[in-house]
C-alpha cells in the first residue's frame, strides 16, 4: 500500500482510498481529498514536514500524519 507520505516530489499521484475515521476523515474530504482526485506534490518542507500539494487547483499542505492515511497509486 503506498501513502502521500510515499510520493516523491514532482510526483503526481491518484487517491485510490481514504483511511482514518470521523472528524479526522472527514477534515480531508472537505479539503478537495476524495478518491479519485489527483495530487501533484510540489515540495516537501526542509525537516520533512508538512507536505506542499496542489489538489484541484490550488496549493495545500498536509501534515505526514494526515499524508499517511490517504491511499494513492
Amino acid at each position: 500500500m503506498k501513502t502521500l507520505k510515499d510520493a516523491k516530489v514532482g510526483e503526481t499521484v491518484t487517491v485510490v482510498k481514504l483511511h482514518g475515521e470521523g472528524a479526522l476523515k472527514r477534515r480531508i474530504m472537505d479539503m478537495g481529498v476524495t478518491k479519485g482526485t489527483e495530487i501533484y506534490v510540489r515540495k516537501v518542507a526542509p525537516l520533512g514536514d508538512p507536505l506542499e500539494t496542489t489538489v484541484r487547483g490550488y496549493e495545500l499542505s498536509i501534515r505526514r500524519a494526515d499524508a499517511e492515511l490517504i491511499e494513492v497509486k
